[in-house]
């Protein structure tokens, strides 16, 4: 704390004793630390009290952040990000194009065949051909047997 040698230690306690005497050295210097200890304590707590104030001046700083970035609308940042001049958002909302994107094959649930146009159902589709049936003239492979293998008794 203090830059003080040892001989210079030696010189304050000599004083100390010729001042204050032999007989009232141990209460002085009884009362010398209680004080210090007072001062230390007084140190200690401004010190913390210090350092709470720091702490709650970081958490009120973070806290503003919280509250700004919740305050915020991610969902415009996000299309302000994907969409800047709004021509996705516009397209989307086009009413031609609506069926087209909410239906991809292009066909409606509402829309039916067209005057004349002919229905086709799966029933009526042709079957696709196996390669191994019997209009292909082809036999059907015979059923394997697996093998037997003898065990040692």
């Amino acid at each position: 704390m203090f830059d003080f040698s040892w001989s210079e230690l030696l010189l304050i306690a000599l004083v100390a004793l010729v001042v204050i005497g032999p007989k009232d050295l141990p209460k002085v210097l009884r009362t010398a630390g209680k004080w210090a200890g007072k001062a230390r304590a007084v140190a200690n707590e401004f010190r913390s009290s210090i350092d709470q104030m720091i702490r709650e001046s970081e958490l009120e700083e973070v806290r503003k952040e919280v509250e700004k970035v919740a305050a915020t609308d991610i969902g415009h940042e996000i299309e302000q990000s994907v969409d800047p001049k709004g021509e996705l958002h516009a397209s989307l909302q086009a009413p031609e194009l609506t069926g087209a994107v909410n239906d991809p094959a292009g066909v409606s649930e509402t829309s039916g065949p067209s005057a004349g146009e002919a229905v086709t159902t799966p029933a009526e589709l042709p079957a696709p051909e196996s390669p191994h049936s019997e209009e292909a003239g082809s036999p059907a492979p015979a059923e394997q047997k697996p093998e037997k293998t003898p065990t040692a008794a």
